[in-house]
């Protein structure tokens, strides 16, 4: 019987100072970065500018195409990039590639008064959003590629220092368009955000460099691997069709296997590896693990203010405090993940969220109390990265490496269409409840149980490298 010594804790940290950490990092600050740009920036540019409340609700639209990008990313994965692929790779190019067309895009902004070209400025900013979220398949590839295949506890740490690195790039991206944005503004410039947009450009080329020391690994087997399965879809059709003696049955013969073999091959890879029931179990469980938490986040801002907090309170302790929580608490449920495995961590994250979801429910139900409100919050944000880091382990280690980009994107995708459009009825649900905020916090604690139960279901028949 084989003896295996659990590592220390000291040990077990260490993980986090490999050099491909350092990597992974930055990856998950390029992917948070665009963000800073769609979000908190355009929408106060556009707000300083006079535009109304509902103007600025509408433009945030943009940001669903990020549900919609395991669409295109099997074209990710198969479609080479003219001189840049040959020059830097596959995934490198693409990633350039979406970062040009970002950085054009806010140089075209500086140049546009949103008042008089509304429709401009938001189309722009849509096609940073395709571009962001493009962007993002070929990131998340990148990001898993850089660990073996079979170094799950490596892996577990990734997922911690990617959600670490979109944070970061997220958070301090704003803090520096926000300073930038009013020193212009106070040195006279009338057109001060144009003027920001410059400089987060500047940023854009700077983790373009930074992107040059981040090696990958599109092998030549992975290609080969992916034309035998091409090869053998030709064969099959040869048999039923037979020959081909005109030039229109070629080419539907190429189209309809190119299709096969970019679009189906992912998918069925992943029911062959899995099985059915066990593909759906999973599916279903993605689906549905992080509802509750969305219902809780697309109403919580609307909560602080009715029971009486400010923008200050809520900047405060829901913001600052929430980021150096977040970074903290990534790190340490990477650690979790590592020492436990990744369905420990997903099942205890699942109670954690139902549980800290509960301190809201005291806090509508108690008299105003700061301390009660400091408290719910950066236990939730603690709950929330701990959920996260174990979530996106978990994807990590579900995808076929021959088709990287494209399965990650549609697991990763599915998680964000169930947070997008069951959580789109949070405040349907509040007014049923008659404004009883209290019950309305049980009701998301309890969202979580149906994902917890499909994962015990599961637990057993799953191919994991944990």
């Amino acid at each position: 019987m084989k003896i295996e010594k659990k590592q220390s804790l000291s040990e077990t940290f260490s993980v986090y100072f490999d050099r491909r950490m350092i990597k992974i990092l930055l990856l998950g600050a390029i992917s948070g970065f665009p963000w800073v740009i769609i979000g908190s920036s355009l929408s106060l540019w556009l707000k300083e500018d006079g535009l109304s409340r509902s103007t600025i609700g509408w433009a945030g639209l943009i940001f669903a195409v990020y549900a919609f990008n395991y669409l295109w990313a099997p074209i990710i994965d198969r479609v080479r990039i003219p001189w840049l692929t040959n020059k830097i790779g596959h995934r490198r190019g693409w990633i350039v590639l979406m970062q040009a067309i970002i950085l054009i895009c806010l140089v075209s902004w500086s140049l546009i008064n949103p008042t008089a070209n509304l429709t401009l400025i938001i189309s722009i900013g849509l096609i940073i959003a395709i571009a962001s979220a493009t962007q993002d398949i070929t990131v998340d590839a990148l990001r898993i590629e850089q660990i073996g295949e079979q170094e799950g506890r490596s892996m577990a740490a990734g997922a911690a220092m990617v959600v670490v690195g979109w944070w970061s790039g997220y958070k301090l991206g704003g803090v520096v368009a926000l300073f930038t944005a009013e020193f212009f503004q106070k040195i006279g410039l009338v057109n001060y955000w144009q003027s920001t947009f410059l400089i987060l450009g500047i940023l854009v080329v700077l983790m373009n460099v930074g992107l040059m020391f981040v090696q990958e690994d599109y092998s030549k087997k992975k290609i080969d691997e992916i034309n035998e399965t091409q090869l053998q879809l030709y064969k099959k059709m040869d048999n039923y069709i037979g020959g081909y003696n005109n030039f229109t049955l070629l080419w539907t013969r190429k189209i309809i296997v190119w299709i096969s073999s970019t679009i189906s091959g992912p998918i069925n890879s992943f029911f062959k590896k899995n099985g059915f029931s066990i593909a759906i179990g999973i599916l279903g469980f993605i689906f549905l693990f992080k509802i509750g938490e969305a219902f809780l986040g697309r109403m919580s801002i609307i909560f602080y203010k009715e029971i009486g907090f400010s923008k200050s309170d809520i900047a405060i302790y829901s913001k600052t405090l929430g980021w150096v929580t977040t970074v903290i608490f990534t790190l340490l449920g990477g650690l979790f993940v590592i020492r436990s495995g990744v369905l420990k961590a997903l099942f205890l994250a699942g109670i954690l969220m139902a549980l800290t979801n509960l301190l809201f429910t005291a806090l509508a139900w108690s008299e105003k109390s700061e301390l009660l409100f400091a408290i719910a919050v950066i236990f939730d944000d603690m709950a929330a990265a701990f959920a996260t880091v174990a979530f996106v382990a978990f994807i990590s280690m579900l995808v076929d490496r021959t088709y990287t980009a494209t399965q990650y994107a549609l697991l990763a995708s599915i998680g964000t269409a169930g947070r997008t459009t069951l959580a789109s009825s949070s405040g349907s649900l509040v007014d049923w409840l008659n404004g009883d905020w209290g019950l309305f916090f049980i009701f998301t604690a309890a969202m979580v149980i149906p994902s917890l139960v499909l994962l015990y279901i599961i637990r057993n028949k799953l191919i994991i490298n944990d």
